[in-house]
């Protein structure tokens, strides 16, 4: 986003003026957005640029910076009505001055040149501190916060002026590109971004954002190396297909400005390109480069979705196939057994928030079922297997042997699975290897004990046998589905469930229900903290005790308590859980009767 126009624009929803931020020097007055980009060269430099938007303010509060206080004054006709600055109060000065110190100490823990002003009792400067502020966010050593609401935009100009004095531009970040090698070797050769605005380089891009809108899909791209006209041809690194930039606009908040070239530094938005987040865009000369890829963990909920109107399947179709390609870490599937589209996310609230934007966005009430955990199950002792697959029926049959052994994986790599060749000689022709692979891979989708996958698994092949004639591809896939099959019913097995780290903050007056009801969900306390009247617990809890707590922490701290939590680990789950999910995997499969009085899932 550009500091010149965007950045406000962006933040408050104004359209056509609003008033430059007084950091840049230039007079308090009513401009039009078009005129703000202007320079004697024509091309904006980077040090006028922060790719940046967000709004936030403060409502009457102290500044422990400028040492000013911050009044709102009930206008927002004007953006330079908004807030007013003067002294503070003499009742507020002592605690003014505390807060202030307390800010010089922890930027001076960050920064070396603040900390030797505060070494040698040296009192710094508003600039000074400002100068050491930026140095330390530039080094991801310190984070500036600021309070406030976007409700009447309380708040917004000290964002916009920080945003400006300490957020880097794209010339001081250090961007790299992968080069895509034929081999997949893991070692990948990165290429440093060059953030000259010119088109001394080729372009590089990145689609970061997806929206609808009334023209079609709406792509965001961030230019990272060269220049983008419209009219030009781009490629897509993950597909290889070329598309041609028919138009080329910059976003100010709701209201787009055709722009004939962006360059490196710039956001831009495309219309008509098929693409899904986190796709690079690169001319014909750098199509073998792609931008480093955000870490998409794998999800660890699912539920069953439906529309409640079987009429609207097509509408239903449409929203799905666009989150997916919004969000990477939304999957969607189709179960072929339940007959039932099953999504998948990274929690309760991630799912929740799909199926509202289902209804609000398509007009699409849909239907969810109970949240399901990504389960997986694993072996607790190594296991030896000898499998011979024979299959006679006149002419050419089939026929492959594998001897070798299964192995359970350290827990730290209990999502994993791993072939491993240990053949010598020709008994296991080397071109049936990844056949065997292949077959171990796909009996891993369902295990024996209550369905969910495999994981945590190395499949060590050592010997094996083949047949000059009744030997091909198939019938060794089928000699690895049968290996496995064998070694687990020589073997003892085990569910593996996903723990979540889980970060409480609560009023120290209820740290006591609070520690008693993790521990109703089977939780393990890691650590507490505390500051002034709240506390902090960290906890290990398996996800599957986890649903319906947000509910239950709001009622037991009166609406006081907060909680985030994220994956951490799958570890083997209690024997009572192990064995409801048995029970109910055979029940479903009809190898068990149903209990009277529970409906067959």
């Amino acid at each position: 986003m550009r500091v010149l126009g965007a950045a406000t624009a962006v933040a408050l929803g104004y359209r056509p003026l609003f008033r430059v931020p007084a950091a840049l020097g230039w007079r308090r007055k009513q401009v039009n957005w078009k005129f703000c980009r202007w320079c004697s060269s024509g091309i904006i430099p980077n040090e006028k640029i922060r790719n940046i938007g967000i709004s936030a303010h403060i409502d009457s509060g102290k500044t422990t910076l400028t040492e000013r206080v911050l009044y709102y004054t009930g206008r927002i006709a004007q953006m330079h009505e908004i807030i007013r600055y003067g002294e503070i109060p003499a009742e507020l000065r002592a605690a003014a001055a505390d807060h202030r110190q307390e800010l010089i100490e922890c930027v001076a823990n960050s920064d070396e040149q603040l900390g030797e002003l505060f070494l040698e009792e040296k009192v710094p400067s508003i600039s000074d501190l400002k100068l050491a502020i930026r140095r330390a966010t530039l080094s991801r050593s310190f984070a500036p916060v600021f309070l406030g609401s976007a409700l009447k935009n309380k708040g917004v100009q000290p964002l916009l002026d920080a945003v400006l004095e300490y957020l880097p531009n794209p010339s001081e970040v250090q961007n790299y590109a992968l080069l895509n090698q034929e081999d997949d070797s893991k070692e990948k050769t990165k290429i440093l971004m060059n953030s000259k605005r010119d088109n001394s380089h080729p372009f590089v891009g990145l689609a970061f954002k997806l929206e609808a809108g009334r023209f079609g899909q709406l792509t965001y791209v961030r230019n990272y190396q060269g220049e983008l006209r419209k009219g030009d041809t781009i490629y897509n690194t993950r597909t290889g297909k070329k598309v041609r930039v028919q138009r080329l606009v910059r976003m100010h908040a709701d209201v787009m400005e055709d722009v004939e070239e962006v360059f490196a530094g710039d956001i831009c938005a495309l219309f008509g390109i098929d693409c899904a987040s986190g796709d690079t865009f690169t001319n014909k000369d750098n199509s073998g480069l792609s931008m480093e890829s955000i870490h998409v963990p794998d999800p660890v909920i699912s539920v069953a979705m439906r529309p409640s109107n079987k009429n609207d399947l097509d509408k239903f179709s449409k929203g799905i196939g666009r989150f997916t390609r919004e969000d990477p870490t939304f999957k969607v599937h189709f179960d072929i057994e339940s007959k039932e589209t099953i999504v998948s996310g990274m929690g309760e609230l991630h799912l929740e928030i799909y199926a509202q934007r289902m209804e609000r966005e398509y007009g699409c009430p849909c239907i969810t079922g109970k949240p399901k955990v990504a389960f997986r199950e694993t072996i607790t002792a190594p296991v030896p297997f000898e499998f011979t697959h024979k299959k006679q029926s006149g002419g050419a049959g089939q026929f492959g042997k594998v001897i070798g052994v299964l192995e359970p994986l350290d827990p730290e790599n209990y999502t994993k699975l791993e072939f491993t060749d240990d053949t010598f000689g020709t008994n296991v022709p080397k071109q049936f290897v990844p056949a065997v692979e292949k077959g171990f891979l796909d009996a891993c989708e369902k295990g024996p004990l209550s369905g969910h996958k495999l994981s945590g698994l190395r499949f060590v092949l050592q010997d094996g046998a083949h047949h000059m004639v009744d030997s091909n591809e198939i019938s060794f896939v089928r000699a690895g589905e049968g290996a496995l099959k064998q070694a687990l019913a020589n073997t003892t097995l085990c569910i593996l469930e996903p723990i979540m780290a889980v970060e409480i903050i609560a009023p120290n007056e209820f740290q006591g229900s609070v520690i008693a009801g993790i521990n109703r969900r089977h939780g393990v306390i890691t650590g507490q903290d505390g500051i002034e009247d709240y506390f902090t617990l960290y906890a290990d809890v398996p996800l599957n005790n986890m649903f319906g707590y947000s509910t239950e922490l709001r009622s037991c701290t009166e609406g006081k308590g907060e909680y985030t939590m994220e994956y951490c680990r799958y570890q083997p789950c209690l024997p009572s859980t192990q064995e409801d999910l048995i029970n109910k995997y055979l029940e479903a499969t009809g190898q068990l009767p149903v209990k009277k009085g529970k409906a067959k899932n």
